[in-house]
């Protein structure tokens, strides 16, 4: 069964209630909750605790924007690059500090609870580990942020500090994530806090750090980059010693890696350190038809020419891999790609508001502009009660397993011993040949990120293929100092010329592409294929072609475009986030504004 912790969170929603408005100045004091009367016993202290609970929910859209997943929603970046003068009076969200105002409030208060010192302990490490990850955000956004460990009274001239430089925040997040690493428990309710969760998550922002620093040469900050991969090393391997984790595997390197997503209960993986649990009746997991119904999102064909082939060489290796069709694209490639992206020949059954209905998928090139289609999390089954109750994995043995071998390498550490524990596990899982400590290097890979290793390359590729869609893409691409690729127009399927195509690979075509002059026959008069169905009729043009339904690189041929204009991503300003102004306006002391933002 799944745990119902959740349920009790209606029990405390007042516990944390506090102004909407989330500006210091405006707190209003938690008098709701009676604090004198409050914080006396385990109960107390727990029940704030799971108030504070603010696991990610069901969402595999978390890529838009970036090489991965091309999409026609207002993406923040994608609207900053394409702006003709974005300012800190149009980039003005992110600046919110109501969640620290609540966990510092319980740090200020839980003390004068009657407990152990090692159950008091434990609840002021989730608190601090919820400081620290509101912290690590705030840091990635903004660089330089003010430090608050209290909370703030009207009249508290500390409202109108300044901002603390990054180093010294990061220190401070760090002093709170190794305090949490050694007080949390394991052992706790699925759903809640524990050890293991500190742990990765302490690892992932490790890594982030690390790296940024050792790219990103505007921060002054290389010479102690090494620090943060370190502690990304040593929270990692504490999970691979002493968690019980391991990658979930049956066997199936058909089917594994998509069970991952697609599971009705996954508290009893073995490679899920945190998810999110979901049951219909109790607590939808909120599903919703945005795969297939919409617009949005749209893998690239960036993404699918990451993936490897079957036997481990590059894609790029393939003769002629640039004008490749649909269908053989998807022939001897890793595993793991039909099991994200619908391939030639896969069944659609929950059609929900898929206007082509079920059965055997044809892109509807008018919604799914690049013409690849995700379906990793999507739930491919019309039971309603069935698909709200899908559980989300949040933290997975595999991140894990990653980082360890990405901080090891940029350490220059590495071995093939801890490729064969990370990496290779990953690729025993998809049915696909090891990695090697000394790989060729990919031509393309080095175009994308020059003068990297071509050992980190491959770490990065496995990174993208494996946790492609769970929202790592745009954290990664600005931790590596790669904006620059977020300019690159993303691509879709590539056609030759005009004509009839075959997207389901049964040699039989399903789609006509004609001359955006030409007219779309009536329904009775279009052409039918060897089954009797009718071909589906594009007009076909360039992307400033008013005309066209389908816009192609060279107009009547090449690969399908997505959008006109990426804009440009300027460095290292477009890397960070100003400081809203109207903030700027109430307090002074946070400007000046970093990195060429006004």
């Amino acid at each position: 069964m799944k745990s119902r912790f959740y349920i009790w969170l209606s029990l405390v929603a007042g516990l944390l209630a506090t102004s909407c408005n989330d500006a210091f100045m405006d707190r209003q004091p938690h008098t709701e909750i009676g604090a004198d009367s409050y914080f006396n016993t385990e109960e107390d202290l727990k029940m704030y605790c799971y108030g504070l609970i603010n696991t990610p929910g069901y969402n595999y859209t978390a890529d838009a924007g970036t090489d991965d997943q091309a999409t026609t929603d207002n993406v923040e970046v994608k609207n900053i690059m394409t702006s003709a003068n974005p300012t800190s009076v149009t980039i003005s969200a992110g600046w919110s500090w109501e969640r620290l105002y609540n966990i510092n409030f319980f740090l200020e208060r839980c003390e004068k609870a009657v407990v152990p010192s090692d159950v008091l302990a434990h609840y002021q490490g989730i608190a601090r580990y919820y400081r620290a990850a509101f912290y690590m955000d705030m840091v990635k956004r903004f660089s330089d942020v003010p430090w608050y460990d209290k909370t703030l009274t009207t009249d508290d001239q500390d409202l109108y500090k300044g901002r603390d430089k990054r180093e010294d925040v990061v220190t401070k997040i760090f002093e709170d994530y190794q305090f949490a690493a050694e007080h949390v428990k394991t052992g706790q309710p699925k759903g809640t806090i524990d050890k293991w969760i500190v742990l990765a998550t302490m690892a992932r922002h490790a890594l982030y750090e690390g790296t940024y620093r050792k790219y990103h040469e505007e921060l002054n900050l290389q010479n102690t980059a090494d620090i943060y991969l370190r502690i990304a090393v040593d929270a990692a391997s504490q999970i691979m010693e002493e968690g019980g984790f391991s990658l979930y595997n049956t066997g199936n390197p058909e089917s594994d890696y998509s069970t991952l997503f697609n599971s009705l209960d996954l508290t009893t993986n073995p490679e899920i350190i945190q998810a999110h649990y979901y049951e219909k009746a109790t607590a939808s997991n909120g599903f919703w038809a945005y795969m297939f119904g919409n617009y949005i999102p749209c893998p690239t064909k960036d993404l699918v020419q990451a993936y490897l082939m079957s036997d481990g060489s590059y894609y790029s290796a393939q003769p002629g891999y640039e004008t490749k069709q649909f269908v053989e694209e998807f022939q001897n490639r890793d595993p793991r790609m039909s099991q994200t992206l619908a391939y030639p020949g896969w069944e659609l059954v929950n059609t929900m508001t898929y206007a082509p209905g079920a059965g055997i998928y044809v892109q509807n090139l008018n919604k799914n502009f690049s013409g690849y289609h995700q379906i990793k999390g999507f739930i491919n089954n019309k039971d309603q009660d069935y698909y709200y109750s899908i559980d989300y994995p949040v933290i997975r043995y595999a991140e894990v397993l990653l980082t360890y071998a990405e901080a090891r390498a940029e350490l220059n550490e590495l071995t093939q011993s801890d490729l064969d524990n990370t990496i290779n596990l990953i690729r025993d899982r998809a049915g696909m040949p090891h990695m090697l400590l000394s790989p060729q290097a990919d031509p393309a890979l080095q175009e994308a990120f020059p003068g990297v290793s071509p050992l980190l390359l491959e770490i990065r590729r496995e990174r993208r293929v494996e946790l492609v869609f769970e929202g790592f893409r745009f954290d990664d691409l600005m931790r590596w100092k790669a904006g620059k690729l977020l300019e690159k127009e993303p691509e879709g399927l590539y056609f030759p010329g005009l004509g009839k195509y075959d997207l389901t690979g049964d040699g039989i075509e399903d789609i006509y592409l004609i001359p955006s002059d030409a007219n779309i026959p009536a329904e009775a008069d279009k052409e039918t294929n060897s089954l009797g169905e009718k071909l589906v009729y594009y007009r076909t043009g360039s992307i400033d072609d008013v005309n066209a339904t389908v816009y192609l690189r060279e107009g009547t041929k090449g690969n399908i475009l997505t959008i006109k204009d990426m804009g440009t991503f300027q460095e290292p300003k477009y890397y960070y986030r100003p400081v809203p102004k109207h903030e700027m306006d109430l307090n002074p002391n946070l400007g000046p504004q970093l990195f060429g933002w006004e």
